[in-house]
């Protein structure tokens, strides 16, 4: 069966545009310039001659079209990526690049663990850093204090409780990642064990 599919660029662009709801984001992400992002957001409604986005003053909101359209092609590039994971070799690192911000203590984290517990996962560490090496694509996942919300990202925080704490912070196109999963539930248990040994700290927030 042949697929009648249009070409990845333009899915590409679309799916970071609607997860973003921002062209200027969308393309931080992928590396190029927002023109480009609009360009083959524009080509790829052409193709399918159904409006995608309504470009609103200073805001971008996705069609009825676009929200079903946009579900099914991140379905769509779960499965690819699913699919090419599982063709690496035994042993492969995936490399994941994680930004800190500057207050963290990384001994507590436990990095060199991390790296010793799971050997396929390459993982580097940027101190400091912050939301905007995040959506310029410089890292893959942050921990940072945060209170807010990120259109197109996803917070977990990392200890239990209210108020600034810890999260981590990434993409939702990734959120489903295994590594990143992985990477989430460590620094859980690691940020868990530090609050029962040095539970003033904790309770303070840094």
């Amino acid at each position: 069966m042949t697929y009648l599919l249009p070409p990845l660029n333009p899915l590409r662009a679309f799916e970071a545009a609607a997860r973003h709801l921002s062209f200027k984001l969308a393309a931080h992400e992928l590396h190029v310039t927002p023109g480009a992002v609009g360009q083959q957001v524009k080509a790829l409604e052409d193709r399918l001659g159904v409006r995608l986005f309504e470009r609103l003053h200073k805001q971008l909101v996705l069609t009825s079209a676009g929200q079903d359209y946009a579900v099914a092609v991140r379905k769509g590039f779960h499965c690819i990526a699913e699919a090419t994971a599982l063709l690496q070799p035994a042993g492969a690192s995936v490399v994941l690049t994680l930004g800190v911000h500057f207050r963290c203590d990384l001994g507590r984290l436990g990095l060199d663990r991390f790296r010793a517990a799971h050997p396929a996962i390459g993982l580097r560490a940027i101190q400091p850093a912050g939301l905007h090496e995040l959506t310029e694509g410089k890292i893959d996942a942050l921990i940072e204090r945060s209170l807010g919300h990120h259109p197109g990202y996803r917070c977990d925080r990392l200890a239990p409780g209210r108020g600034a704490g810890e999260h981590l912070i990434y993409p939702e196109g990734t959120a489903g990642c295994p590594e990143i999963v992985i990477l989430r539930d460590w620094f859980r248990a690691a940020t868990d064990a530090a609050a029962r040994r040095f539970p003033r700290l904790a309770s303070s927030g840094d």
